[in-house]
C-alpha cells in the first residue's frame, strides 16, 4: 500500500525506525507496538481510503480482530478527507473523528526569550521528568497504567535520539521541566515534530514555542533537513503557536479512535 499521506507516512517512518511493525494488507497496514500495546497510535489501522458505504463497522470489526486485547480502536485514512456519510457513520460507531492539519515549513521564525533554561533532554532523569509531565497532563489515568506508557514511548524516543535522527528539548524552570518538543528526521531532508507537551500552569508564556523552535532548529541546522512537520488540531490553541513560528498549511489528516475506561480521556 503506498501511502500519500505527509502525515502519516512521517508518522510510520518514526514508528517503523524505534521499533514498531507495520504489516501490508494492500487495502489497509496494521501498526503494531507490541512492547507498548497501550500506544494508541502505535497500534492501529490505516486505511488506503474510506470503506464503501455501511464498511464502516466492518473496519472496527477488523481492528478488534487484529488487536483482540486492546481496550482502544484507532483507524486513519490515508488521504485528507472523509465524506460526511462515513463520517456519520463512524460517529455511529462510537468513534472520534478528528481531521488535524499538516503543516510545514523550510526554515522557522524566532520566538520571544522566555524566563526558563532550554536545552536538550539527556540523563534518565531528564527522560523521566519527561514522563511525569506527561502524566500530569492527564491525572485521570492511574500513574500506574499511564507511566508505563509513558516510559515506553520514552524507550522508543531514545533510540532515534541514539540514531542521529534528533533530539527532545525542554523548557526548565526553576529545575522543573515544564515544556518539551521534539524532532527527529523521517526521511532524506524531512523531519516531524512529535509529542509538544506543556505543564497548564505554565503556558502562555512563550515556553511550548521555545522549545518547538528549540527542537527544530537542532533540525535545520544540524541534520541536513530541509522541511519540518507537524500535526495540529485544527481547532485547537497550539496551531496558532506553529502559524506563528511560520509553519503553513499544508494537508488534513484523517484519525478516528474509541477509548474505554480511564483512558477515555488521556492523550496517549
Amino acid at each position: 500500500m503506498h501511502v500519500t499521506s505527509l502525515g502519516f507516512r512521517t508518522d510510520l517512518a518514526l514508528l517503523t525506525s524505534a521499533g514498531s511493525v507495520v504489516e501490508d494488507r494492500g487495502t489497509h497496514l496494521v501498526v503494531r507496538t507490541p512492547d507498548n500495546p497501550s500506544y494508541f497510535w502505535g497500534n492501529f489501522i490505516l486505511l488506503a481510503e474510506p470503506p464503501v458505504p455501511g464498511g464502516e463497522r466492518e473496519v472496527v470489526g477488523a481492528f478488534h480482530t487484529e488487536f483482540p486485547a486492546a481496550d482502544h480502536v484507532s483507524i486513519g485514512i490515508d488521504g485528507d478527507g472523509l465524506p460526511d456519510q462515513s463520517r456519520t457513520a463512524f460517529e455511529a460507531a462510537g468513534l472520534e473523528v478528528d481531521v488535524a492539519t499538516v503543516l510545514t515549513a523550510s526554515d522557522l521564525v524566532a520566538p520571544r526569550d522566555v524566563e526558563a533554561e532550554v536545552r536538550a533532554l539527556t540523563t534518565d532523569d531528564d527522560w523521566e521528568a519527561r514522563a511525569r509531565l506527561s502524566h500530569g497532563l492527564y491525572p485521570s489515568t492511574s500513574e500506574e497504567r499511564f507511566m508505563a506508557f509513558a516510559r515506553g514511548k520514552n524507550v522508543q524516543e531514545r533510540r532515534l535520539v541514539d540514531a542521529g535522527r534528533g533530539s527532545r528539548y525542554g523548557a526548565f524552570v526553576d529545575g522543573e521541566l515544564v515544556s518539551t518538543a521534539a524532532a527527529y528526521v523521517t526521511e532524506a531532508g524531512t523531519a516531524r515534530f512529535q509529542s509538544v507537551e506543556t505543564h497548564p500552569d505554565h503556558r502562555r508564556r512563550g515556553l511550548a514555542a521555545a522549545v518547538v523552535h528549540a527542537a527544530g532548529r537542532h533540525a535545520l541546522d544540524h541534520l541536513g533537513v530541509g522541511t519540518l512537520v507537524i500535526v495540529a488540531d485544527t481547532d485547537g490553541e497550539a496551531i496558532g503557536i506553529y502559524r506563528r513560528l511560520g509553519l503553513a498549511d499544508a494537508e488534513r489528516q484523517v484519525m478516528m479512535e474509541r477509548r474505554t475506561g480511564e483512558w477515555a480521556t488521556t492523550g496517549a
